[in-house]
């Protein structure tokens, strides 16, 4: 981790993301996580506000919330999303009390134009497993999935299914679940649908979401 480059710009980025993706990892969940981890990031004043909110597992307890708070490294680049919030959420994740055993990421897995989405540039430098679950549509085509809680349709790209299409509430937008590394997708949708309380996104991260944006609000 210490030997990794984070680069500002984006041919340099490029070469980083082709060689990562040859170190990720997609197979079942090798072991029932204890302790799991949603992580997001916000941005105000020029910086980049991280946060990562730990949880048991399957029970959702909270346990902490740990943050990371840096300038603005990469600009704003679809596709190159690890770049402009990726060190300061590792920094965040590494204050957390426990290293968790899943990492829920507010993006994408696999399910990107390099197959090295947040999720899976997180999940290979930490070496953890983790899981991308994203609001919106980054690469692929699906059919619309059922209307109610837990049904999915594949996310299809490039003839490969790198993802699910999830209803996560009745009737509510469905949000985008990919594998990052060290985990395969029936396992990532298991453990987003286990994550959920009454909302769309699953708690770890709707939790990381709701309190970077208020930090980047009230501390910008």
């Amino acid at each position: 981790m210490a030997r990794h480059v984070w680069p500002r710009d984006t041919p340099t980025a490029r070469r980083i993301q082709i060689e990562l993706s040859k170190k990720v990892r997609i197979h079942p969940l090798k072991k029932r996580p204890s302790y799991i981890a949603g992580v997001d990031a916000a941005f105000g004043g020029g910086s980049v506000i991280a946060v990562a909110s730990l949880f048991t597992y399957p029970s959702l307890l909270h346990q902490a919330d740990a943050v990371s708070r840096e300038k603005i490294r990469f600009p704003y680049i679809p596709g190159f999303l690890s770049f402009r919030e990726g060190h300061a959420i590792i920094s965040a994740i590494r204050k957390l009390r426990h290293m968790p055993d899943v990492i829920i990421v507010d993006g994408q897995g696999i399910a990107h134009p390099k197959g090295i989405g947040i999720a899976s540039h997180i999940g290979v430098l930490l070496g953890v497993p983790a899981i991308g679950c994203a609001k919106t549509q980054l690469v692929g085509e699906y059919a619309e999935p059922g209307p109610e809680k837990g049904q999915w349709s594949p996310l299809i790209y490039k003839k490969q299914q790198v993802g699910a299409v999830l209803r996560t509430r009745d009737n509510v937008k469905p949000v985008f679940v990919s594998p990052g590394h060290l985990i395969d997708l029936h396992s990532s949708i298991a453990i987003v649908l286990q994550s959920l309380t009454q909302y769309r996104l699953p708690e770890p991260i709707r939790r990381a979401d709701h309190l970077s944006k208020e930090l980047a609000r009230t501390h910008p």
